[in-house]
């Protein structure tokens, strides 16, 4: 039921009109035109007070106890916002506080305890690619299917002397901020950094099978978003079906000193080796060959110095020794390609130092050592590790 309004001064309303005359036949006044009911403000109908939106957010929080201190917060200014505007929520508000309250003695139980440290690893992992994964350096493992490639959330510790598909050489932590820097990003700093410390596990590269390369457990957007920093290097096969027998493991821990020292040498030259220019052919980029060529020079120099500098025993000292003076005569050759004017004269002392310092000359001295005599397949610059 509503009442109109009451009549205009000149004329009686007419029970037919839908409103109240003028004076001259016409509607004194059409609130309506202006977007306004007739007979607003008043309402028949009662409005129910607004709920509390801060009552809300800290019965969330309080009910999935997390950020418990901020759900407590929320609560209590929640109730001040209700007593001061009258708004309903309140008891939202108190369970939240009384929730998030018990998620703060739980959080101050679980720092005291320790609890706190093992649940955030195993959020973490959980977030992992290759989640639950707690590998170390000298672990081996099955993978699911048997792949070392795309995601994998679990794998099966297994002995390295048996048949496995990968086995832990290196990790490391990335550095980075809080946003996750691309895939190819995270891919790309993993590989540089796993090939630059396979030598440090694996130190004689003759003794790893060729059709073993290397792999990497690296951090997902979503690890990375909960503090994952974590690159694990793994070796495998690359027939995934072929996997790996017995550890690849040749460093300091399994070595004797003799075979640790000859193969700090070698690496001196392997590193050098490894910088060559992008440029295939010399007349390309000679000034970049005979920077490469300066630096293959006094890797030589040095490599012969810790040659003839080690107290090799009985049976290697000869052969050790003959290395030691190719090594000389190489660095001659590399030391002249280093000061070359012309492209041809650079390739003829570089083939003449490249000879000097073929996988196939250290066999000898390898074998008195007890390393292994088989030369690895040649890389993209034709010398061995």
């Amino acid at each position: 039921m509503s009442i109109p309004p009451p009549p205009g001064p000149h004329q009686p309303p007419s029970p037919y009109s839908p409103y109240p005359q003028g004076p001259y036949g016409q509607p004194p006044y059409q609130p309506w035109a202006q977007g306004y009911s007739p007979y607003s403000p008043y309402s028949p109908y009662s409005r129910p007070a607004a709920v509390n939106g801060l009552s809300i957010a800290a019965l969330v929080l309080g009910v999935l106890c997390f950020l418990p201190g901020v759900g407590l917060v929320l609560g209590l200014v929640g109730l001040a916002q209700i007593r001061r505007r009258g708004e309903r929520g309140k008891g939202m508000a108190i369970a939240g506080c009384a929730l998030s309250g018990i998620g703060l003695a739980l959080w101050a139980l679980a720092l005291v305890t320790g609890g706190a440290a093992e649940f955030w690893k195993g959020f973490k992992d959980g977030a992992r690619d290759g989640a639950s994964i707690s590998l170390v350096k000298g672990e081996c493992f099955d993978a699911p299917g048997g792949s070392l490639q795309g995601e994998t959330y679990d794998v099966d510790k297994v002995p390295c002397s048996g048949k496995h598909d990968g086995e832990v050489f290196a990790s490391f932590e990335l550095a980075g901020g809080g946003w996750y820097p691309g895939d190819s990003s995270v891919r790309n700093r993993a590989d540089d950094r796993c090939y630059g410390l396979r030598d440090s596990y694996a130190m004689d590269g003759w003794a790893v099978p060729d059709d073993v390369d290397v792999y990497y457990l690296t951090p997902t957007p979503d690890s990375w978003a909960v503090g994952d920093r974590e690159v694990t290097c793994v070796f495998g096969n690359t027939d995934e079906k072929a996997g790996l027998t017995g550890s690849l493991r040749n460093d300091e821990t399994v070595l004797d000193a003799d075979q640790v020292a000859y193969l700090k040498a070698a690496h001196v030259l392997n590193a050098a080796m490894d910088t060559a220019p992008d440029a295939e052919y010399v007349e390309d980029d000679l000034p970049g060959h005979k920077a490469w060529a300066r630096r293959v020079a006094a890797a030589l120099e040095k490599q012969s110095g810790m040659l003839r500098g080690h107290d090799w025993p009985a049976g290697a000292e000869k052969p050790v020794s003959t290395l030691a003076g190719d090594v000389d005569e190489a660095r001659t050759e590399w030391a002249k390609a280093a000061e070359a004017a012309h492209a041809d004269v650079f390739s003829t002392h570089y083939d003449k130092g490249f000879k000097l310092i073929d996988p196939d000359r250290t066999v000898t001295a390898r074998k008195a050592l007890g390393l292994a005599t088989t030369p690895p397949s040649s890389d993209d610059t034709g010398q061995e590790v």
